[in-house]
């Protein structure tokens, strides 16, 4: 017998995707489509020639190319990119690149109400969500806002295949992050959930072909879906300390993201797994073990990912600091979050020991 749902609330997101086409032959006709005339590509300095790619192919449609986007968006940033979109008329933004660039443009949408056409070239999937973050004096804040969704969003694989080894583990580890934290949220439901097993399915399964053979199209393509998914859900969910940890350490220490998501996924996931079984157990069958939190740190160590926050910069003084502030702003999370518990997290992913040796 099938067991009926009990009662949930799904939102869906008024979003187009459009999946496996070419950037330059579709770019511009998703532009007219969102009923844009005037747009700024919007990008990193490494994604210059990316940036300026994406103008060519808007033509008359571009109002040139921002090439300042910084990873946790600086506000400082935010300020010249909303006074620069302001000078040149423009009516939306092309992000183009990861979740540096989509969170800028975002920080744009918060500010001018320019929708945004979406480019992701990583996984991190930051596209898929109304969750805004911005830096300002060490502090990240973030937020919720359908004004920072993008109207539609162009997934072209062909993107991602040149991807460096580095980013493609750290931002696919991220994006198993946000599906993991989606399956023990407070308001998962039955369709989030789905999202979430398929995410992590496709997106392991992807990452260990990737690891052998980087330029596999397919896995590529399979990678990307897979963001796409844990994207989704993570949109449609709410944070717990995982992405909590994660947005004080980048705010406070600028610690690079998908790295630091990379590292704390397994330590974040001991810390609560005991206290949702329903997720322990999907992540049990999606893993083929029965301790999901370790066969994520050995995931990573298979991968060539870092598994320590000592190795991405962080002092061993500053756990202290960020144990208090994430302690002081209550939130959801399964397990109950302590002083004393979040230190022992942050000692044991700083020093880079198995996750879930030695409790809350």
């Amino acid at each position: 017998m099938i067991t009926p749902p009990q009662p949930f609330v799904h939102e869906a997101r008024p979003m187009r995707v459009r999946f496996g086409a070419a950037l330059d032959a579709v770019l511009a006709d998703e532009v007219r489509r969102a009923g844009l005339r005037r747009t700024l590509v919007v990008c990193s300095p490494g994604q210059v020639g990316l940036g300026d790619r994406a103008a060519a192919a808007l033509g008359e449609l571009s109002a040139g190319v921002f090439a300042e986007a910084r990873v946790h968006v600086p506000a400082e940033t935010v300020e010249r990119a909303v006074e620069h979109a302001a000078r040149v008329g423009a009516d939306g933004c092309v992000a183009v690149g990861g979740g540096s660039a989509v969170g800028l443009a975002k920080a744009v949408a918060l500010h001018r109400g320019l929708p945004i056409v979406a480019v992701p070239t990583t996984y991190a999937g930051s596209e898929m969500t109304p969750v805004w973050g911005i830096t300002r004096d060490g502090l990240k804040t973030t937020g919720r806002d359908s004004r920072v969704l993008p109207t539609s969003v162009l997934y072209d694989p062909g993107l991602s295949v040149g991807l460096p080894m580095h980013v493609t583990m750290t931002s696919g580890l991220n994006a198993i992050a946000h599906a993991v934290e989606a399956l023990y949220a407070p308001d998962a439901n039955p369709v989030t959930s789905l999202l979430a097993t398929e995410g992590i399915r496709a997106m392991t399964t992807s990452l260990t072909r990737i690891a052998d053979r980087p330029v596999d199209r397919d896995a590529r393509a399979t990678a990307l879906y897979g963001s796409w998914l844990c994207g989704a859900c993570l949109g449609a969910t709410t944070m717990s300390l995982h992405h909590k940890l994660c947005h004080a350490l980048g705010g406070t220490l600028d610690l690079p993201h998908a790295e630091t998501h990379a590292v704390l996924l397994p330590h974040a996931l001991a810390y609560n797994q005991d206290a949702a079984p329903v997720a322990r157990q999907t992540l049990a069958e999606l893993l083929g073990s029965t301790d999901p939190a370790l066969a994520l740190w050995e995931l990573a160590r298979t991968l060539g990912a870092p598994r320590s926050l000592a190795e991405l910069g962080m002092a061993e003084a500053d756990i202290g600091p960020v144990a208090e502030q994430v302690v002081a702003h209550p939130y959801a999370n399964p397990a109950p979050v302590t002083p004393d518990g979040v230190d022992r997290l942050l000692r044991a992913a700083w020093s880079g020991r198995v996750p879930g040796r030695g409790g809350r």
